[in-house]
């Protein structure tokens, strides 16, 4: 049977041994409490409410079709069907791209010349 862990030991310090994404996983664990009992807003970087409906704006704006879409910002065309139909989502470094086609399509367009 597991040993069951209880939140006390979670609260103790960590010792500098510990990896980075240890130690930021229990920073994280840290503001819970504090965000339950209403003292803290936890930082929100979901901007997108539909993913499959904003990608298919932002492809129409630009007048692209899927395979021209995928072409002019380095991404695959069976992803871009597959966001679009809802079948996949984008991961956050898609999303982040999205964001950066919607503000600054040559941005990346020159950065992908390069």
């Amino acid at each position: 049977m597991p040993k069951r862990i209880r939140f006390a030991e979670l609260a103790k310090p960590l010792p500098a041994k510990h990896s980075v994404l240890g130690r930021r996983l229990r920073a994280g664990l840290d503001e819970v409490p504090e965000h339950l009992r209403g003292e803290i807003k936890l930082t929100d970087y979901d901007k997108l409410e539909s993913f499959e409906v904003e990608l298919l704006r932002l492809r129409v704006r630009f007048g692209l079709s899927q395979a021209r879409f995928a072409r002019a910002f380095g991404l695959d065309v069976t992803a871009v069907a597959a966001w679009e139909q809802g079948r996949r989502r984008p991961n956050r470094m898609a999303c982040i791209l999205f964001a950066v086609i919607a503000h600054e399509p040559e941005a990346v367009r020159r950065a992908l010349a390069a």
